[in-house]
């Protein structure tokens, strides 16, 4: 089991902020293919990657990253300076 969050719009847009699930993924991009088969909400929210960023336990990877044995991986919107 992974814990999956979610931070800004992509939680307003999937209504919660986690959800805990059990995944057969090797890599955070096979973990959202799973995840856009999970719902209408999910696959809308990750039909552009272009507008998210992916963390495994805490630390910013590409989506090409292996997860395995991560505790947490978390989606969020590019970060801005200001």
């Amino acid at each position: 089991m992974v814990e999956v969050r979610y931070f800004a719009w992509l939680r307003e847009r999937l209504g919660t902020d986690r959800e805990t699930i059990a995944s057969g993924a090797s890599t955070v991009i096979e973990l959202v293919a799973e995840l856009r088969r999970q719902s209408e909400a999910h696959d809308l929210v990750f039909s552009d990657l272009a507008g998210i960023r992916a963390a495994v336990d805490q630390e910013l990877v590409d989506m090409d990253h292996p997860i395995a044995n991560a505790q947490e991986i978390a989606f969020f919107p590019p970060m801005t300076g200001g």
